[in-house]
């Protein structure tokens, strides 16, 4: 038998003391070796109990969750999975403390105080398996500040995509993407369509903290927001986005349809879509995250003549989602984190002979592969044509 994941849970609810540790009693890979009501104790309990994974409330007395976060980070980074109420100053307060290095995080029922865990037990047991699973990859070196310096940004032309970059992710994804878009420059030729899965009231707070951050522009998207070069477009929580080539320009469209792989917003759903109405001039990646979802996707964008890529196994938290697409066939590249803006700008952005080389070699590969050469010629010829501008929509 291997060995069970050692769990300490920080909360300074006694209650939540004790129900945390009873719904997690029902996986028997998982044994709760301590609890602690503040971050002082939870320090000292660390040291004596060396645990695998701690689940941490942010609001505590004394010494509250981030001030324990940052510590344990500077002395000796442990697993961290965020448990806590979900409120706006509590949602900026996650993604500070995901900025600091916690793996992953999961907002309390609005119903806990009386007892009421049960709708996530699964869920925070999955949790905790997969961040005792991270904590075996030795990750490459990803500077990630607490504190962000805004980036000013200046007015810039309007103009058509020269791609759709659709972007498949989960745990690990907030760094991960923050790392990625902070590599590409303002003046980048496509726009990017992200799924990142979220719960509802997470990612308009998240898109604005990319936004600070990055030199593109980002938004939580809304129905009918334009596909522009150098937009970044991030799915509300709870919504599915696709995209859809319309007259007045091509834009995103939300849906409340239900969850694919369990999940909504859903990568497939998105990477889908993208193939559909885009083809040649999609492309897909698909990064860190647990399960299956974009896989099948990524899948439909290879088949319809679109790049496909597959974020490196060893640079991922977890690796589930990229894994599942390069087993079945469906990544064209597997790309470090390190390495993925930089090759989305190469070939698809901000200087446009470095673009134009680099769809040469892909149209080469294509002609190899016998994939569709007319459609890649037609390509070639819409990418010499002059680029006009589109009107921003945006209220």
């Amino acid at each position: 038998m291997s060995e069970r994941i050692r769990v300490l849970v920080v909360d300074d609810s006694a209650l939540m003391r004790k129900l945390i540790p009873a719904i997690l009693a029902r996986d028997s890979s998982i044994e709760v070796v301590g609890t602690a009501m503040d971050g002082a104790f939870a320090l000292k309990k660390i040291e004596e109990l060396q645990p695998d994974v701690v689940t941490l409330d942010l609001e505590m007395p004394r010494m509250d969750g981030m001030e324990m976060l940052r510590l344990i980070m500077k002395r000796a980074p442990l697993p961290i999975i965020l448990f806590s109420t979900h409120s706006k100053e509590g949602g900026y307060a996650t993604l500070k403390a995901l900025a600091l290095g916690a793996v992953d995080f999961l907002q309390k029922p609005k119903d806990a105080a009386t007892g009421h865990l049960e709708e996530i037990a699964d869920q925070l047991i999955a949790k905790i398996k997969v961040a005792k699973r991270a904590a075996k990859r030795k990750l490459p070196p990803v500077t990630v500040v607490e504190e962000l310096s805004r980036v000013t940004k200046g007015a810039r032309p309007t103009l058509p995509p020269r791609r759709v970059i659709a972007v498949g992710i989960s745990t690990g994804g907030p760094n991960a993407l923050q790392y990625m878009l902070s590599q590409i420059p303002s003046d980048f030729l496509s726009t990017i369509v992200v799924v990142q899965h979220m719960p509802e009231g997470f990612t308009e707070m998240f898109a604005k903290r990319l936004d600070e951050c990055c030199s593109l522009e980002v938004h939580e998207a809304r129905s009918g927001d334009l596909l522009i070069a150098g937009r970044v477009l991030i799915c509300p929580g709870n919504r599915h986005m696709m995209v859809r080539r319309m007259p007045r320009g091509d834009m995103v469209v939300l849906s409340d349809g239900p969850p694919v792989n369990g999940h909504r917003p859903s990568a497939d759903v998105l990477f889908h879509s993208v193939a559909q109405e885009f083809g040649l001039m999609a492309v897909g990646v698909l990064m860190t995250g647990m399960g299956e979802d974009g896989a099948e996707g990524l899948g439909a964008i290879k088949a319809a003549g679109g790049m496909t890529i597959a974020q490196s196994e060893e640079s991922c938290v977890v690796s589930g989602m990229p894994r599942a697409a390069i087993l079945k066939g469906y990544a064209n590249k597997v790309i470090a984190l390190e390495g993925l803006g930089t090759f989305l700008v190469n070939h698809y952005g901000a200087d446009k002979d470095l673009g134009e080389k680099a769809e040469k070699e892909d149209k080469t590969r294509k002609q190899e592969k016998s994939e569709k050469p007319d459609k890649s010629e037609k390509m070639d010829q819409q990418e010499k044509t002059e680029r006009t501008p589109v009107p921003s929509h945006r209220s």
